[in-house]
């Protein structure tokens, strides 16, 4: 489309004559849409007055354009639907703590973890084993339990020992 059509009367009013009527156009969207999406719709309503590419003159311009703004409602109504928006939950910081990592905390971590291995340590050797097997070597009750010629139950047993045990010695 010419760029001068862009800037040509419609109806004998230039298309600057729109901008007058953009407050009630916001008054108009306020109240059917949420506060969040307000400035949007009216920029969309605004923006189909100046892309319009109908060479009839306008007539009512006041009416053609709360007819684009209920137009502009229906579409983004029509979206909003499609792609469920009602259902997406929006990304907050409370959603997502970011926790400190104050030297404190850092150094109370350390103090803990040096515990632990202090803590495993002490654990009767089958225990230990059975522990550092099935936590750190990532293996399964029974391949621990054919590792080191006892049963599953057995293997169950030193492993609950020895997280009762670590558990009160990290507290």
């Amino acid at each position: 489309m010419p760029i001068a059509k862009l800037h040509q009367n419609h109806g004998g009013r230039p298309v600057d004559a729109v901008t007058p009527l953009l407050p009630a156009v916001r008054r108009f969207v306020s109240k059917r849409a949420a506060p969040a999406e307000i400035d949007d719709l009216v920029q969309e309503v605004a923006l189909r007055m100046q892309t319009r590419s109908g060479d009839l003159p306008i007539g009512n311009l006041e009416g053609y354009v709360f007819q684009v703004a209920r137009s502009v409602l229906t579409d983004h109504a029509r979206r909003d639907q499609v792609r469920a928006r009602s259902s997406h939950v929006s990304l907050e910081e409370f959603h997502h703590p970011v926790e400190v990592r104050s030297p404190e905390r850092v150094l109370d971590s350390k103090e803990r973890l040096q515990r632990l291995v202090a803590a495993v340590g002490t654990l009767p050797d089958r225990t230990r084993q059975a522990f550092v097997l099935h936590r750190f070597e990532e293996m399964s009750y029974a391949a621990v339990a054919r590792h080191m010629g006892i049963s599953v139950s057995a293997v169950e047993k030193h492993i609950m020992k020895a997280i009762r045990t670590l558990a009160a010695t990290v507290d």
